[in-house]
Order: C-alpha cells, then sequence, then structure tokens
C-alpha cells in the first residue's frame, strides 16, 4: 500500500509524472485491453476506448483519493467507459445495445485478433443472452480471474450480490451450451 501511495504520488508530481505514467501503461495496458475487450467485442473498438480511458486516468489521477487500489479505480474508469461507448454506438447506429452485441458476435468469427476457437464463439455467444451485469461479472471472473473483492470496488457492489450473480450466469451459460 505505501508502494502504490509513493507511485500516485509519483503520478502526481509534474517532474515524474511522465516516467511514471509510462510504468502505468506498461503496467496496465495489457490487462485493460484485454477486460475492455471482453466487453465490446472489437478490436479496433477497444483500442479507442483504452486509449480513452487511459485519457480518463491521466487527467483525473489528481482525484484519486486512494479508497480502492489503483487498478480498481482504473477498472471502473474501464468498464464504465467500455459501456458508454456501446451506448453511443448503438445510438449512433439506430440500434439497440442487443442488436449491436450480435452484429459485434457475428463480426468475431471474422476478426483476425480473435484468437478462440468455435467452442470460444458458442460461449461468447451465450454470454450475450445474459443481462448486461451478469455479463461483466461472469467475463470478470471467468476470463480474467478477478477476485471478488476487487470486482465489489469496480462494479461498487457487495460481495454477495456478485456471487450470486456470478452463480447465476453460469448456470445459463451451462444450460444454453447443452443446447447448442
Amino acid at each position: 500500500m505505501q508502494e502504490e501511495k509513493a507511485f500516485i504520488e509519483s503520478l502526481l508530481n509534474e517532474r515524474t509524472q511522465n516516467e511514471a505514467f509510462k510504468i502505468l501503461l506498461s503496467t496496465y495496458q495489457k490487462p485493460l485491453y484485454y477486460h475492455i475487450r471482453n466487453i465490446v467485442l472489437n478490436h479496433d473498438d477497444t483500442d479507442d476506448v483504452l486509449q480513452n480511458t487511459f485519457i480518463k486516468v491521466f487527467t483525473n489521477i489528481k482525484n484519486f483519493k486512494g479508497e480502492s487500489k489503483l487498478y480498481s479505480w482504473m477498472y471502473r474508469i474501464a468498464t464504465n467507459e467500455a459501456l458508454t461507448f456501446l451506448q453511443v454506438k448503438a445510438k449512433k447506429t439506430g440500434i439497440t445495445n442487443l442488436e449491436l452485441q450480435d452484429k459485434a458476435l457475428k463480426n468475431l468469427e471474422s476478426d483476425v485478433y480473435f484468437e478462440g476457437n468455435e467452442i470460444q464463439l458458442k460461449l461468447q455467444k451465450a454470454i450475450a443472452t445474459l443481462p448486461e451485469k451478469q455479463q461483466l461479472v461472469f467475463k470478470m471472473k471467468y476470463f480474467e480471474e478477478i477476485k471478488y473483492e476487487d470486482m465489489s470496488q469496480i462494479l461498487d457492489t457487495s460481495v454477495g450480490a456478485l456471487k450470486a450473480s456470478y452463480h447465476i450466469a453460469s448456470k445459463k451459460i451451462e444450460e444454453l451450451l447443452k443446447s447448442y
């Protein structure tokens, strides 16, 4: 915790800010990319959201109160940026979020950056049938192996609610995969 405080101070100090931000980028760029990618599904969109996330982190680091871990705060920003991006994209194209997600899933098959096989594609389609919150919880736990306590800070909800959401999502996905 003391290390994180010192790192945050280096992010706030004009003399050390650039070097500290480079460290922040090299540490969190890849995990945040995959977190965002799990939400938006498209590589190019993920890059845009990731860039916006780091811009927000950089411009708002002075507002970070230290009530959570730095990475939890950054994941919350990334999650909100990704969800907002999807809402705006759906609105711009005149379709619902669900239709946008269906379109993204269809495009996933031809996406050169998607490393999954047919089973992974079926899993993604099953996940897409879940309500948004269950999707987030499932993806964060299953793909990213984020601990419930950390997820609780990121999504601002209780550990118990997260465990229940994950359990329900897992059961729904299991049933759907059996029917494919």
